[in-house]
């Protein structure tokens, strides 16, 4: 059985990416199991889909614990231990990242027991506004040259077959970059081997952990009493960043401040002020500010201008 996790953030399309490979595997006489894993979260959140195929009916159900080929779109998800890149790896498992960096960079960097693939295949896209609607295709492109076992028409017909609510424009450029980064890993097709079946019987029951309960403060629509989320710098989740224009802005800070929804934006000197460590991108401040002075901008752009300064 070949078992694929494809890890993100979310708006990066890896519910998209795991809908084509799960079809193009489908068309090519497969049994297959796709789905996303996600909660309540927004854009710029850690979260993983996942397929599963054999040529007989699969009886697995849940989520990958043991993957064959995990498929990281965003490198900067790996250090963090919430989006679990390296949960249950194996020696024959197989990791991709989408990096600038090389593979023998990340295979010092990581105790990977099996093989690291490593290559930029977004690019220039990261700079384009829209570019990123691409994800998707692009990342299940890649998987598919990695499994070796979807040609390449069965693939473009599966883009075909998972995009006919967009227009014949997107479809042609969902398909042009699939096919690129398709053609881009064939030097690797095959790597990725189909493993044996899993007994129930060597299942290790989980170990539990009791939380206990603790009485609920006062509630109030914004929370400051933050306890373990200063730890978790949820910043890295984001896409895009708000900007506030000092020019326009009225310091009307406890509107954009009560809406936010992670107590990122608190008040200095009569005006808001936003907390770039803990903002996640969800722009819903822009949205309530009536002044209008709150804009957004491209994360990376937003990097490139810090370094200049």
């Amino acid at each position: 059985m070949y078992r694929i996790r494809f890890h993100g953030r979310g708006g990066q399309g890896m519910k998209m990416a795991s809908h084509i490979l799960g079809t193009a595997f489908f068309l090519a006489g497969f049994e297959v199991q796709d789905a996303p894993r996600f909660g309540a979260e927004r854009r710029g959140a850690p979260i993983f889909a996942y397929v599963r195929a054999q040529r007989d009916p699969i009886k697995e159900r849940g989520i990958i614990s043991h993957p064959g080929l995990i498929l990281v779109a965003d490198e900067s998800l790996v250090p963090m231990p919430a989006a679990g890149i390296l949960d249950g790896v194996e020696k024959s498992s197989v990791l991709f990242l989408n990096s600038r960096e090389d593979a023998a960079t990340w295979k010092k960097r990581l105790n990977f027991p099996g093989k690291i693939l490593a290559m930029d295949l977004i690019g220039a896209d990261l700079n384009v506004p829209g570019g990123q609607r691409f994800f998707g295709a692009i990342c299940a492109g890649a998987a598919a040259a990695l499994v070796g076992v979807i040609p390449e028409d069965i693939l473009l017909q599966a883009i075909e077959a998972e995009l006919t609510h967009v227009e014949a424009e997107v479809i042609r450029e969902n398909k042009t970059r699939a096919l690129a980064a398709f053609q881009a890993m064939m030097e690797y097709s095959g790597i990725v081997k189909e493993g044996g079946g899993r007994q129930a019987a060597k299942f290790k029951k989980p170990e539990w952990i009791e939380v206990p309960f603790d009485e609920a403060g006062v509630s109030a629509p914004a929370i400051h009493g933050s306890r373990t989320s200063e730890l978790m710098k949820t910043g890295a989740w984001r896409l895009r960043r708000p900007v506030i224009n000092t020019s326009r802005c009225k310091g009307c800070w406890w509107v954009c401040s009560t809406f936010c929804p992670d107590s990122a934006i608190v008040a200095k000197d009569g005006r808001p002020h936003i907390d770039y460590d803990h903002c996640k991108g969800c722009m819903i401040c822009m949205v309530q500010c009536s002044a209008h002075a709150i804009t957004l901008v491209n994360e990376y752009e937003a990097e490139e201008a810090d370094k200049s300064e």
